[in-house]
């Protein structure tokens, strides 16, 4: 089975491309499921079909899905949600505010992509495709469980017990609503829920993210920074898919700033993510809506290979805590150290091999350190930030 999320900027053919890619993995003979975790969803629109909140066939051995938040919330957080509610309601709140903001923000999200375990396991498809809410911060979102398990094994017994014994005395002090055992629950099989989640979407052999962009410089620095806190937090890219690019067969007068704009901003794509694979695709001569125009922009992507395969395998940019300090390592083969240039601008590091330059956008974590020293490992760059000493 393979799991495949996009993701990118608002507008820049996200959805496209996921739809694409589902009817090229229908058409190779994948059971496929495409699936939308955005709140404002135009899964349907590019097929030209409805899709509902449950799986509905659109096309031979393809299904789409375009998920209910209100649902998935109800299904997930809706009994710590009421809990949360009352305790609002209770301070004074007006009912309707209390409801909204008992939500966490960033929930609605997780109680979305939440719906891959359940996708997964049942056993009904080869390929399962996300179209992401677009932002990456969704998937930071996904860091929750390694703070969340350790919470279940260490505070939140202590916080049940206590909730055990002291209900019954606080109910007959105040009529402050205590959590009873439904809503402990409730939070432990949603931790378990997402701890299940995280599992899944960080097997590399089994997930796989890919940035969607356009050859600008807006889109694509929100990618480097969205690459950057997937490599941060263990996920596996693959592919770059740069999208709505002017074949050079255009020669009208009105687009040349445009293609020469596209060509210098196509240089940095390559500067900021490789060596991952980038895919190149053109501005379609139509509105991508349909099953023709579909497998059109399908062909333009992937031509005859399989999009469900796995691209590349290494992470090629990984932080690591090392006592008070971080290290970046990055994979730079049959590269010597006197050949490598750094330089740095508030949280851009910018590496230069002859050549070759690669644009990291550094995490706040490290955005807020002093590079103290760089050295080889082998073939990986290591470099490490750490607090500024006094001389």
């Amino acid at each position: 089975m393979r799991i495949l999320l996009y993701t990118g900027k608002g507008g820049v053919g996200k959805t496209s491309v996921a739809a694409a890619t589902a009817l090229r993995c229908a058409d190779l003979g994948y059971r496929t499921v495409v699936v939308s975790t955005d709140a404002a969803h135009s899964l349907a629109d590019s097929f030209d079909l409805p899709i509902g909140n449950e799986p509905v066939e659109l096309a031979p051995r393809l299904y789409g899905q375009e998920i209910d938040v209100l649902h998935q919330m109800e299904k997930y957080w809706g009994t710590v949600q009421d809990w949360v509610t009352t305790v609002l309601s209770w301070r004074g709140m007006d009912a309707l505010i209390a409801d909204e903001a008992s939500v966490l923000p960033g929930m609605d999200e997780l109680a979305s992509l939440l719906q891959i375990v359940f996708l997964h396991d049942s056993n009904a498809y080869d390929v399962i495709i996300v179209d992401c809410a677009p932002t990456g911060e969704t998937l930071r979102l996904l860091s929750l469980p390694e703070v969340a398990e350790w919470y279940l094994s260490h505070i939140f017994p202590v916080q049940r017990q206590v909730a055990k014994m002291a209900g019954p005395l606080l109910k007959s002090l105040t009529d402050l609503p205590i959590p009873d055992d439904q809503v402990f629950q409730s939070v432990k099989d949603l931790i378990l829920q997402l701890d299940r989640m995280h599992q899944l979407l960080t097997d590399t052999k089994k997930s796989s993210v890919r940035l969607v962009l356009n050859p600008e410089k807006m889109v694509i620095k929100e990618a480097q920074r969205t690459y950057t806190y997937l490599n941060l937090y263990g996920y596996s890219t693959d592919l770059v898919v740069s999208n709505r690019i002017i074949p050079a067969t255009v020669n009208d007068q009105y687009f040349q700033a445009w293609k020469g704009s596209q060509a210098r901003h196509s240089v940095l794509v390559e500067d900021a993510f490789a060596p991952l694979p980038i895919y190149k695709v053109p501005l379609m001569d139509q509105e991508v809506v349909g099953a023709e125009m579909l497998r059109k922009m399908a062909q333009a992507i992937y031509g005859d290979a399989d999009p469900a395969q796995v691209f590349y395998t290494e992470q090629p940019q990984v932080i690591e805590k090392d006592g008070a300090a971080y290290a970046l390592k990055l994979r730079l083969p049959f590269i010597r150290k006197d050949a490598v240039n750094m330089t740095r601008t508030g949280d851009e590091l910018a590496i230069s091999i002859g050549n070759f330059r690669r644009n990291i956008i550094l995490p706040r974590v490290l955005a807020g350190l002093a590079v103290q020293k760089a050295k080889f490992e082998n073939d990986r760059l290591v470099i490490t930030f750490a607090e500024q000493t006094s001389g």
